[in-house]
């Protein structure tokens, strides 16, 4: 018997032991990152956080708040406002549901006094917009989701205002069947409202009280518009006494032992509902605390305007939860809501006890965006490159904004509806609206081994550039995507036959593959195809069953010209356009353009391409006498044609790979931008481009083109830009004659639009429009603040007042042009 004792003191000792250890263990599935932190550290309610020192993205910034001393608050990491999304990659269980909570504390880290405004994207969802209003108020947002993947993306992207940042980024695993709805495949739950009724004091209720670390906001707490219009006769009880709180959402035992009671027979409540009107999933949370008689009893129905189907089920808590202190938790899984929710809560008549309410959490159905077609294939190529930094971007390959080296179109099947709120229909009948990659861009990226299969099953590819890399293997089969315009393998390792398949894709009209190791014949299909097709630098590949032989003999025609209103640029272009040959028993016969910037899209008269014989070259140059000139593709003679036109040869050294490298990017003027050499006509996006150039010109002080200026390896301004602001080193390239007398977020809305207008390729470049709006936009703020900085803001502001008040008092003529309050608070406003 003894022993039997001393057995079961010890098998209660070891489980006491386990209980303890749980009880003050975290979670499984809790993740907390300090953004911007730079330690592991647990902090006062036991929650274990790491810092994000591992992104290679973003700056850590330190920052102090007046009453904020929790260290996770004590740091920032921001982002660059550009184009890109920046990207936190979290690990999950599949088919779990989490909440992802993000919060973002300002605390005026830039020292600009610019309020952000961004954009938060949970994968390719557009999850919400942060909007700063000022520097001490900690901005919120928890989502509810069932994990569908192994990992999960929450990007940053489209600052309008100020750099993006984050504070804090927390995951939490949910149990069971918590937070389950028959929407969950196609819809997120956003939290608008999450309350704890009759609570002890302003502090939320949150972790180790609710094991899952929700946040449950006291009806105490002092905001605008919420939980305004109080019933008289409102009281506040309490109990000590454990409530069961084991099934449903189960809401912690906290907030369930306290409550708010109608003693006048009703409870009354109005509070803005962020993300509505919309769609939602709304309970509320009952238990029955309080002593009722024999002969008394409590039975209520809730009240909603608009809704009087809602208001006829009679509540008795204490029969519904099947005894006293047990959770009960009526609600909607899905019920249409206002921006402004007024609701009721009223005795019955034969109730002799008035309602009571616990708490109540009201989610939003936020669509969920499945993201490309093509995330599947693309993320396959980047898992084969997965240290390679162009392939940290993180987050879908097209939304919210597309990566850096791609571009994306939407999917144009009529059977697709595009949808973007579930504003005004019934969850069930909303489409989702899918994109795909039409451009990749994966240029001198150092990709090596066969080119990635899964390249092939883009079926909406419209251009793919993979040249300058080390690809080996054969070209692959390309029939799946017929959008196909421009391919370049260019400058790769590639062997095998040029495959016939390449002549049925109906829309190519350009195929580059020269330098590498091709063989065979090329295609007739490919020869007789309307195509600029360059396979120059293959010793073993054939055009028309017979060998190509390469003079390397390069011919330019020295022209000069304005483009738009750019004065005085003289350029000696020279250009190899890689026309099919025929070698014969004396010569070998060249296609080579001779190339001339216009100054307009006009009639102007330009010089025609023409083709010399090896002789006529000789003849011109004095069998290559003078040389003028040298460089990693070759010698530069001096020579004379017979009607007196002077021209500078070019002769390639033998073998000369890296020559041929260095020739692709041989000072080009800035101006005159790769659209144009293949085309030889400008366009609206030339332009664009030159105004671009303009842009960068007016920031820095600098030419558009020097030896000196921009450092060893980089002689044009818009290299030597570009590597400065993607850095985020603005102040790098701004005209020191200005010194500070400028308005940081200016000066950047102006380089990034810049930056945009000199993008490689014209489809990549913005409108002139969007340009010259961006530039008003910035020329508006810059005035504002050098009107801050000259001490004019007040009494501009008095002015303004006034101007306003005389505008008003001239348009109200009469009461039709009121709005009564809440008419005017719940209307949504466009984002």
């Amino acid at each position: 018997m003894v022993r039997w004792f001393s057995l079961l003191f010890l098998v209660f000792s070891v489980t006491l032991v386990f209980l303890l250890d749980a009880s003050s263990a975290q979670m499984q599935g809790f993740v907390s990152l300090d953004c911007g932190g730079k330690e592991n550290y647990t902090d006062e309610i036991g929650l274990n956080w790491t810092p994000d020192d591992y992104l290679i993205y973003g700056e850590a910034k330190d920052i102090s708040t007046e009453n904020e001393t929790r260290k996770q608050y004590t740091s920032v990491r921001h982002f660059p406002a550009d184009s890109r999304k920046y990207c936190y990659k979290l690990n999950v269980v599949t088919r779990t549901r989490y909440l992802i909570r993000a919060t973002f504390l300002y605390g005026d880290f830039d020292s600009n006094n610019v309020y952000p405004k961004f954009d938060i994207s949970f994968g390719a969802t557009h999850w919400s917009t942060i909007e700063i209003s000022d520097t001490t108020t900690i901005e919120v947002r928890e989502l509810i989701f069932l994990a569908s993947s192994p990992t999960i993306d929450v990007c940053l992207s489209n600052a309008t205002t100020g750099l993006p940042f984050i504070s804090t980024l927390e995951l939490r695993q949910f149990n069971g069947s918590v937070y389950v709805t028959k929407f969950e495949d196609r819809f997120y739950l956003k939290v608008s409202a999450r309350i704890n009724f009759g609570a002890d004091s302003e502090a939320p209720v949150r972790y180790p009280d609710d094991p899952f670390d929700r946040i449950w906001q006291s009806d105490l707490l002092k905001k605008a518009n919420y939980l305004v219009d109080v019933a008289v006769g409102t009281v506040r009880v309490s109990t000590k006494l454990p409530i069961n709180v084991n099934n449903g959402e189960m809401p912690p035992e906290k907030v369930m032992q306290t409550a708010v009671v109608g003693t006048n027979g009703s409870l009354t409540y109005r509070l803005n509902l962020d993300g509505f009107p919309g769609f939602g999933w709304a309970f509320t949370y009952l238990a029955e605390i309080e002593d009722l008689e024999l002969n008394e009893s409590r039975k209520f129905r809730v009240l909603l305007p608009d809704h009087p189907e809602v208001s006829k089920p009679i509540i008795n808590i204490q029969e519904n939860a099947q005894g006293k202190n047990r959770v009960y938790e009526p609600g909607f899984p899905n019920i249409s809501l206002p921006f402004v929710l007024s609701f009721k809560i009223g005795k019955t008549a034969d109730s002799s006890r008035g309602p009571l309410l616990n708490a109540m959490e009201i989610n939003n159905y936020l669509e969920k965006n499945d993201g490309s077609l093509d995330g599947g294939a693309i993320a396959n190529v980047i898992a084969l490159n997965s240290s390679a930094d162009w392939a940290q971007e993180g987050g879908d390959p097209c939304l919210p904004v597309p990566w850096s080296w791609l571009q994306c179109n939407s999917d144009p099947r009529p059977s697709i509806t595009l949808s973007n709120t579930v504003s005004g229909k019934n969850v069930t009948d909303i489409a989702t609206n899918f994109l795909c990659l039409v451009y990749s861009h994966l240029s001198s990226k150092n990709l090596k081994g066969d080119i990635p299969s899964d390249l092939t099953k883009l079926s909406k590819l419209v251009e793919l550039w993979l040249d300058g890399n080390s690809l080996t293997g054969s070209i692959p089969d390309f029939s799946i995507c017929p959008d196909l315009k421009i391919i370049h393998l260019e400058n790769n390792q590639l062997t095998g036959e040029l495959p016939s398949s390449l002549a049925n894709l109906p829309n190519l009209r350009e195929l580059y593959v020269q330098n590498n190791m091709l063989s065979g014949t090329v295609p007739s299909g490919l020869l007789n195809k309307n195509l600029d097709l360059n396979y120059s630098g293959n010793i073993d590949l054939h055009g028309r069953g017979k060998r190509v032989k390469h003079l390397n003999i390069i011919i330019g025609s020295t022209v000069g010209a304005a483009v738009l209103l750019i004065a005085t640029i003289v350029s000696c272009l020279i250009l190899r356009k890689g026309k099919k040959s025929h070698y014969d028993q004396d010569h070998v016969r060249h296609s080579l353009p001779v190339q001339r910037p216009v100054s307009s899209r006009s009639d102007a008269p330009s010089e025609a391409a023409h083709c010399f014989t090896f002789s006529d070259i000789e003849e011109a140059t004095k069998s290559f006498e003078k040389k003028i000139g040298s460089g990693g593709f070759g010698v530069v003679y001096y020579g004379k044609l017979k009607d007196g036109k002077e021209i500078a040869v070019k002769v390639l050294t033998s073998n000369s790979y890296q020559g041929k490298r260095e020739f692709s990017n041989e000072g080009l003027n800035t101006f005159i931008q790769a659209v144009y050499y293949i085309s030889q006509q400008l366009t609206d996006k030339s332009d664009v481009y030159s105004f671009g150039v303009i842009l960068l010109e007016l920031i820095s002080g600098q030419e558009a083109i020097s030896n000196e200026n921009f450092g060893v390896n980089c002689r044009n301004i818009v290299q030597w830009a570009k590597m400065h602001i993607e850095s985020g080193d603005i102040q790098g390239i701004i005209d020191p004659m200005i010194r500070d007398e400028y308005d940081i977020q200016a000066m950047w809305k102006i380089a990034e639009k810049a930056l945009m207008c000199v993008q490689p390729h014209g489809n990549m470049r913005p409108s002139i429009s969007e340009v010259l709006k961006d530039v008003q936009d910035a020329i508006l703020i810059e005035r504002e603040a050098a009107t801050t900085r000259e001490g004019n803001s007040d009494e501009m502001s008095r002015n303004s007042v006034h101007s306003s008040l005389n505008m008003s008092s001239l348009d109200m003529g009469g009461t039709e042009n009121y709005l009564s309050l809440d008419d005017s608070i719940a209307r949504p406003t466009a984002r």
